[in-house]
């Protein structure tokens, strides 16, 4: 009896009913009538397999007692209880009530019968369904799978194609690269090809004039050497004296070559020297190349102007004693070229920082002045003043902001927009013999930033900046050869 009553309590049939009851409570008016009817009948059920098993444990109990164990209480408790249960009363009701009642209940039978036949259909019906949704689903899912695979394909395909476009769009930009150093080194060379060939016909004029020279020197020396002696001459009618080359006449062409070259270095080496130096101060580029291109300009405008002075003071100074196969503007010239030392470079140079300072196109911090650039000034002045002793002189091309950009005259800065038509700034002058361009500048160009500059640059009040005593005593101290000490026994 002990093991049927362990199982009884291990498999919890009690709490099985107990919840099976409380589901039914909670679904008894959602479900239908027939559910609730086979809920009733399936409690009814699991209490009879419960009801059995305790009577068989009251058998077993009844017989572990012995032969008159437990009479007691099966007397006093089992008896009167199923007395109560199985004691029917006699029906209130007629024969004719009670068959109707029966007719009524099979009735009833009936169409839960019929109900219950066409709920098994269209279970039937629904299960027929979900099997041809799972086998839809399932051939969906089978697609939905190829798909996948076939995405994942195209997209390691799109990325192998994605990244060997990539390595070609850089092995074409290495070359554009290539290509475009190649274009600047081949540029570089037909420029200095270009300048080797102009050296080589100054040279060749040279040889033709020394040449011709030669054969004057020699007709003279055989008149010389004639026993008849030559009539003496004039002056002012002597066609030999005319003819007589002078120093600065035979070295033009030379001079013409140093001093291109020297005009380069001066781009290559002492503008990015002061360029370095002014940015410590000004942190705008475009103001220092501004600064730099007018310290140029304005360098070249002094200088020609010292030359014209300097020559009227030689000329003046050796026309009582002028005697000579040369004219006496040869005569000044070929001084000034022999006596270049002569020029007074510093009061040059304190006229240029003069004009800078009142100049309103360029700024400049007022704790320091444009005695900063002083060298470059310096140098641009002494090449400036040579080139004016030139047959014919070099000069500087004129240049303007917002003129029409030519590539004959300079070249674009790294910076600018090659597609701007007009110049913003100069960065460097063009060097000019006349009308052709010997060395080019460099200038650049940006679309819409010269309207703007020019609005900006017209409320902008002109600037002024004067020395200090002790600069212009220093300026002052330094001017030891001037053109005006200048005296006939020098010469």
């Amino acid at each position: 009896m002990a093991d049927t009553l362990r199982r009884l309590t291990h498999t919890s049939s009690f709490s099985v009913l107990q919840d099976k009851l409380e589901s039914w409570h909670k679904d008894y008016h959602v479900i239908s009538c027939d559910q609730n009817l086979n809920r009733c009948c399936e409690l009814i059920e699991l209490t009879a397999k419960i009801q059995g098993q305790l009577f068989a444990i009251l058998n077993l109990t009844a017989s572990e007692g012995g032969h008159y164990a437990g009479v007691d209480t099966l007397k006093m408790r089992l008896l009167p209880w199923l007395g109560t249960c199985f004691s029917m009363t006699r029906p209130s009701v007629t024969d004719d009530t009670s068959l109707q009642l029966i007719q009524e209940s099979v009735e009833k039978d009936r169409r839960i019968r019929e109900l219950s036949a066409s709920r098994d259909s269209d279970m039937l019906k629904m299960d027929t369904q979900l099997c041809s949704t799972r086998l839809q689903l399932d051939s969906v899912r089978a697609e939905l799978v190829d798909a996948q695979k076939e995405l994942d394909e195209t997209k390691s395909k799109s990325a192998t194609t994605l990244l060997a476009t990539e390595d070609e769009v850089l092995q074409l930009k290495a070359d554009l690269r290539s290509s475009h150093e190649q274009v600047e080194i081949y540029k570089r060379k037909l420029d200095a090809l270009d300048d080797y060939e102009r050296q080589i016909r100054l040279l060749r004029d040279e040889v033709a004039y020394l040449s011709t020279e030669k054969a004057v020197l020699q007709e003279r020396l055989a008149r010389s050497r004639s026993p008849s002696p030559l009539p003496r001459l004039s002056r002012s009618s002597s066609p030999l004296r005319s003819e007589s080359p002078t120093r600065a006449q035979l070295t033009n062409s030379s001079r013409h070559a140093r001093l291109v070259s020297r005009f380069s270095d001066l781009y290559a080496v002492e503008r990015l020297e002061a360029q370095n130096l002014l940015r410590r101060y000004i942190a705008d580029l475009e103001m220092v190349q501004k600064i730099i291109f007018i310290a140029v300009v304005e360098s070249f405008k002094t200088a020609k102007l010292a030359y014209r002075q300097f020559k009227l003071r030689v000329r003046k100074t050796l026309s009582p004693s002028h005697f000579g196969p040369e004219s006496l503007e040869d005569a000044a010239v070929d001084y000034i070229v022999r006596n270049l030392d002569l020029y007074d470079v510093q009061a040059s140079i304190n006229d240029v920082i003069n004009a800078m300072n009142v100049n309103p196109r360029i700024s400049f911090p007022p704790e320091v002045d444009f005695v900063l650039i002083s060298a470059l000034i310096r140098d641009s002045c002494r090449v400036a003043f040579a080139m004016q002793t030139l047959d014919p002189p070099l000069d500087l091309a004129f240049a303007s902001d917002g003129e029409l950009f030519s590539d004959n005259k300079y070249r674009r800065s790294y910076d600018s927009e090659f597609t701007a038509p007009l110049v913003t700034h100069h960065v460097w002058p063009a060097l000019v013999e006349g009308d052709d361009v010997v060395v080019k500048g460099e200038a650049v160009t940006r679309r819409g930033a010269l309207w703007s500059r020019n609005r900006s640059r017209s409320s902008s009040p002109v600037r002024s900046r004067s020395l200090s005593p002790s600069r212009s005593l220093a300026f002052n101290s330094k001017r030891s050869l001037s053109p005006q000490r200048l005296r006939a026994s020098c010469l």
